[in-house]
């Protein structure tokens, strides 16, 4: 009993609950958004991967930003937003 409190409180081995804005995805020109804001010190921290599928192959930028807000779903936002501007000053570039 005592174990399962702490899997909760400290992440454990990955099970639990998934975060409501876990599946927020989003189509920004032949890319794919993924938003899953991870929780930090009582806050959400901003991260995320673009995707982009290229052939049979899906190429994945993952990035986590030290950006942390008070919400889940405002962090997915924020990370929507970010990703957007990385695609458009970078492109494919960010999957070298």
């Amino acid at each position: 009993m005592i174990g399962k409190m702490f899997k909760s409180l400290f992440g454990g081995s990955g099970e639990g609950a998934k975060t409501k804005s876990e599946a927020m995805t989003v189509a920004y020109q032949e890319y794919l958004i993924i938003a899953e804001p991870r929780p930090a010190n009582g806050q959400w921290q901003v991260s995320g991967r673009i995707e982009k599928q290229v052939g049979d192959t899906t190429r994945t930028h993952t990035f986590i930003r030290a950006d942390t807000l008070p919400d889940e779903t405002g962090a997915a936002n924020e990370m929507v937003r970010k990703a957007k501007m990385m695609i458009d000053q970078q492109g494919d570039s960010i999957f070298d």
